[in-house]
């Protein structure tokens, strides 16, 4: 069994996949070794995969390392598909892992990855397996923060319920409404502009949404999309068994 360890900005996940099924899941503020004990007190994990966009316990990774056999996930480490991103060692973790998740998902055909989190991320995987790179932008929560932050009297809008959240009307009748609109509708019409601009340039493609306000774009986008909440875990978990047959 693999262990899969993706520490992002907001949470920590571990997730224990048995050959290709993801079969535990758990997510912390923090990663701790005694998280990891408790684990591999219950599974019988041979290997891990360790991919940080944060600061993680130091004493975490040695005691992998002594644990299982380990892969820390970098730039350098052998991944399953061609990275032609022009600056390797500035991309993110989350998005390179996502990329492989996609590929693995939907192999011979071109698609695109939507990480809907903190930022949306955009990226692409040709059917042959080439990844070309994307876009970031702006949260849904970041935008909202963002419009509070760099003005005198906007207020901060916090999102709740974010899985049944109805689309906000096109035409804000207040200030907090106005915002909710141009943050969220914005959000709505930036994705499936960018969709259909992938589409006029590839074709036909196949297009996976995850992160945290995934079930946001879910309910309310237009154009066909596959919900896939854990391709970043399966994209790690292919580059974990990669590395071990390789």
């Amino acid at each position: 069994m693999n262990l899969v360890l993706d520490l992002g900005n907001t949470l920590h996940k571990c997730a224990v996949f048995d050959g290709e099924q993801l079969i535990h899941l758990e997510a912390h503020p923090q990663l701790l070794p005694e998280h990891i004990e408790q684990i591999s007190s219950r599974f019988p994990i041979q290997s891990a995969i360790i991919s940080s966009v944060d600061h993680y316990d130091e004493h975490l990774e040695a005691m992998l390392q002594e644990t299982f056999h380990l892969v820390v996930l970098s730039h350098t480490t052998a991944i399953p598909i061609q990275n032609h991103y022009g600056t390797p060692t500035t991309l993110g973790k989350d998005r390179l892992s996502a990329a492989v998740g996609g590929f693995k998902a939907f192999p011979g055909q071109n698609v695109l990855v939507i990480d809907a989190g903190t930022c949306i991320k955009y990226d692409f995987i040709t059917a042959a397996g080439n990844y070309i790179g994307g876009a970031i932008s702006p949260g849904l929560t970041m935008r909202l923060k963002a419009m509070h932050n760099f003005t005198a009297r906007l207020p901060l809008i916090e999102l709740t319920a974010i899985s049944t959240m109805p689309k906000p009307a096109l035409t804000g009748d207040s200030t907090t409404n106005s915002m909710l609109s141009g943050a969220l509708n914005g959000a709505l019409m930036e994705v499936e502009g960018a969709i259909d601009a992938y589409r006029d340039l590839h074709g036909d493609i196949a297009v996976i949404i995850s992160g945290g306000d995934a079930p946001f774009f879910e309910l309310h986008l237009k154009s066909r999309i596959f919900a896939r909440p854990n391709v970043v875990l399966e994209g790690l978990n292919t580059i974990l068994n990669y590395n071990l047959n390789n």
